[in-house]
């Protein structure tokens, strides 16, 4: 599944192949706007850790990997 984060002052957005799915993506970032000082934390398809502070967040996009 493909997730698209865009970064506040950042030229271009963040992406990633992600195996999560899109509700465990969604609660992940719920959970993290929920916090004072959040840090949204996903993980791509090679295992490697994203993390981006919520308060520099601008938007996350879902979707589906197409067939």
């Amino acid at each position: 599944m493909e997730v698209k984060i865009g970064v506040q002052f950042a030229p271009r957005e963040l992406t990633l192949e992600s195996t999560q799915t899109p509700d465990e993506v969604e609660k992940a970032v719920t959970r993290a706007l929920s916090e004072d000082n959040g840090v949204l934390s996903l993980i791509d398809e090679k295992g490697r850790r994203v993390l981006v502070p919520v308060s520099k967040l601008a938007y996350v996009e879902i979707a589906e990997q197409s067939q």
